[in-house]
């Protein structure tokens, strides 16, 4: 056992010995100790957003820490679980950093662990690719992840590489920035655990989070990866604003058939970090998992778990 591990345990083994009451109040205390401006940075992002609940000092509203205190209280042995799945020393310090984030709103891990050589999702030290690489880009966007790809692995490091993307207007700007590439599939669908109509809420911060909902203002047409398909899969990035796990369902038989390399953000909720891990564990136990972290150590988001 090392540092890493001794901090880690010693935090789980201290929030497994709280209510969630007690750990509501921790964080809550941890949160009041930071400066005023920074609280309130923090709760514009989180109110901008929605993933992680509310927060509003001014009328006593602290939705989002009640939901991290529940997250904890819940499914600290998940937490730990992951932890002790994961396959190297950085992953395992992102973790314990997010975790340490989450609870004693503390900065200063978060910023060790940040990631600054590689570009998001393509750590280099772990996702090889080859010109036979058939890559599934779910959350396109105006094509910046394929644009790191090509930047990253090469031109003709790839066989076919498949966009989806669910809003309109960014769509026709993938298929402009990517016109000059070859063998690249643009499809204007969300992608699911089934097939379905639905409808999509764009967010007015920033179109990058617009998400698939029930009762969205625009219709877009949700399908499945498995059905979507047909030829063999070898890399998926998602980052679908919290809709991830419900692709993994609908990619059931390519992940088990298939064995693609995973790129997924876990950072949408609270409970991706532990879940998305153990779904993909549940289709396939031989892969190995890595996590990474890219973006402000004042709270940690584009988180990637690496599946390999």
């Amino acid at each position: 056992m090392n540092i890493a591990d001794k901090e880690f345990y010693a935090l789980a083994n201290e929030i497994k010995k709280l209510s969630e009451k007690e750990i509501y109040y921790r964080i809550r205390k941890s949160f009041e100790l930071v400066p005023a401006s920074t609280r309130k940075s923090c709760a514009d992002f989180f109110n901008r957003f929605g993933y992680w609940g509310k927060l509003d000092e001014e009328k006593g509203i602290y939705e989002q820490i009640e939901l991290k205190a529940k997250a904890f209280s819940e499914h600290i042995d998940d937490f730990v679980t992951v932890y002790e799945t994961l396959c190297d020393y950085r992953s395992k310090r992102t973790l314990f950093s997010v975790l340490n984030n989450w609870y004693r709103y503390d900065f200063n891990t978060t910023s060790r662990t940040k990631e600054y050589l590689y570009d998001d999702y393509f750590d280099l030290d772990l996702v090889k690719c080859s010109d036979e690489e058939v890559f599934v880009d779910l959350g396109a966007y105006t094509g910046d992840t394929v644009l790191s790809y090509i930047k990253n692995y090469g031109e003709d490091c790839y066989k076919k590489i498949y966009c989806y993307e669910i809003t309109p207007s960014v769509f026709e700007k993938l298929k402009k920035n990517l016109s000059k590439y070859k063998n690249i599939e643009f499809r204007l669908k969300g992608i699911g655990d089934g097939e379905k109509e639905m409808s999509f809420t764009p967010n007015t911060f920033s179109a990058s989070a617009n998400t698939v909902s029930e009762n969205g203002t625009e219709k877009i047409n949700v399908t499945t990866l498995d059905s979507d398909i047909t030829e063999r899969i070898t890399l998926i990035k998602a980052d679908i604003e919290g809709y991830e796990q419900k692709a993994i369902i609908g990619a059931k038989k390519h992940i088990r058939d298939d064995r693609p390399k995973l790129l997924f953000s876990v950072y949408h909720n609270n409970e991706d970090l532990w879940k998305i891990p153990r779904m993909i564990h549940e289709i396939r136990k031989d892969y190995k998992f890595f996590l990474r972290y890219k973006s402000s150590p004042i709270y940690p988001t584009e988180i990637t778990l690496i599946a390999i």
